[in-house]
């Protein structure tokens, strides 16, 4: 008897807890103000540029915006530490990306690139390969490939699972090649 009445009283308690609490109760005006400093603080410390780090803080906030109803408020000031911290991150291998610090050469100095006649080929290719694409394909490549994102990443803006984003990447590749062969 005993523990059916704690676990009512639990199940109460949690109530109202939380009571009124809705999906989209995330105050990101509010957010911005208290926890602006600490996310600016976070980006200057990884990216040691001021105005890139006031891009990422408000990055940050623009993805808190487009995904608050689906963010649960209760930890609102890890979450923005932890975004914060991707969001610098995924800054800092681009940057890399564009000086060349991968060893690769940028996109700007490949073969071709002034050639229209390539470009209008290309541009046909890559629409013939995203129109048999799931929706939401493109944005997946763009985000993955372009702004250099890891899977999680991806996967979090996307609102698919790791598995869910690799699985799309690699059937666009296998498909990028049956359409090249």
């Amino acid at each position: 008897m005993r523990s059916s009445s704690t676990a009512e009283s639990w199940l109460a308690r949690m109530d109202r807890r939380h009571e009124g609490r809705t999906v989209n109760s995330i105050d990101v005006e509010a957010w911005y103000r208290r926890y602006g400093p600490m996310v600016l603080r976070r980006c200057r410390s990884l990216l040691n540029d001021e105005d890139q780090a006031l891009d990422a803080m408000q990055e940050v906030f623009v993805k808190v915006l487009r995904r608050k109803d689906t963010l649960r408020p209760d930890y609102p000031s890890s979450l923005l530490y932890r975004i914060a911290t991707n969001t610098c991150l995924n800054a800092i291998k681009s940057r890399k990306r564009r000086q060349g610090g991968g060893g690769e050469q940028g996109l700007e100095n490949l073969p071709g690139r002034d050639d229209p006649a390539g470009r209008t080929l290309d541009s046909c290719f890559l629409e013939q390969l995203f129109d048999a694409a799931k929706p939401g394909t493109r944005f997946i490549a763009e985000t993955h490939y372009l702004q250099d994102a890891t899977l999680a990443t991806t996967a979090w803006e996307t609102g698919l699972s790791v598995s869910g984003v690799r699985k799309r990447l690699l059937t666009l590749r296998a498909r990028a090649l049956q359409l090249s062969a």
